[in-house]
């Protein structure tokens, strides 16, 4: 987004406080015991002495829109800790998404990712570095395709390569896959994995698994969510390609936290 625009709600909010914020000065001015008198005489005036009152204080709307950006922004901080919190279980127990890494680590990450997405192609080789070299991270995966059809069928056929025990090795091959993903593509694959070709053709159109992808469109869009890869470490959001460092700062400030509130 342009940094140089806001929201309509936060521009709305800005002129309603400027608005009130004047009114206020000019109910000052003319006294409040003549207001009655003299407010129908004084709207027509009352543009005309907000503009002026601007025009001889511009840094007013400077400092409005900074104090409403600070306010904003906690409120959507409090707000996400909230629905971290109520869809706690849904983000890291649905009972379908594929959990890779020590199942019972002491931290969760979950990455929303799509397979077409080449950040989360590059940002993948350090995700599972750091999985694996930690050994008690609980690394929960969840099929969120939304960059055309053909991340659809990809996540389509992972996830019903998953009925046959073979999600992670048809999930490593999908981000390794340079190229579009295509059905021939996908059946060239499931081979070379041992896989049952016509039960994952048959399992790949299911209305289980489409309902399943539904209900992560409908907890991304719940949680803010609406691109590839982002990660929900320790209840907080973290969008983006996230390097291997941070993972690693980000998985020992939950320990921190966890460690600090055994204490208290």
């Amino acid at each position: 987004m342009d940094k140089n625009r806001f929201p309509p709600t936060v521009m709305a909010a800005i002129f309603l406080l400027i608005f009130g914020a004047l009114g206020f000065l000019f109910y000052r001015a003319i006294g409040a015991n003549d207001l009655s008198a003299q407010s129908a005489s004084a709207d027509p005036e009352f543009g005309q002495q907000v503009r002026a009152y601007l025009l001889e204080n511009p840094t007013v709307l400077r400092e409005v829109i900074t104090k409403l950006q600070v306010t904003e922004k906690m409120e959507t901080e409090s707000r996400q800790k909230r629905l971290m919190s109520e869809l706690k279980s849904e983000i890291q127990n649905d009972g379908y998404s594929h959990v890779a890494g020590n199942p019972d680590g002491d931290v969760t990450i979950v990455e929303f990712f799509d397979y077409r997405c080449g950040y989360c192609k590059k940002v993948y080789p350090d995700l599972m570095k750091v999985v694996e070299d930690d050994g008690n991270i609980r690394l929960v995966l969840k099929e969120f395709p939304i960059l055309g059809d053909a991340s659809v069928l990809g996540s389509r056929a992972v996830m019903a390569a998953q009925l046959q025990g073979k999600y992670m090795e048809f999930h490593n091959a999908l981000m390794e896959l340079r190229g579009n993903i295509t059905e021939t593509r996908l059946m060239a694959l499931a081979s070379q994995m041992d896989i049952d070709g016509e039960k994952l053709a048959a399992d790949m159109k299911s209305e289980d698994i489409t309902n399943k992808i539904r209900r992560t469109y409908d907890l991304a869009q719940a949680l803010g969510i609406s691109g590839t890869p982002a990660f929900v470490i320790g209840g907080k959001l973290t969008p983006g390609a996230v390097p291997a460092e941070r993972l690693k700062q980000l998985v020992a400030q939950v320990r921190e936290q966890a460690a600090n509130s055994a204490t208290n």
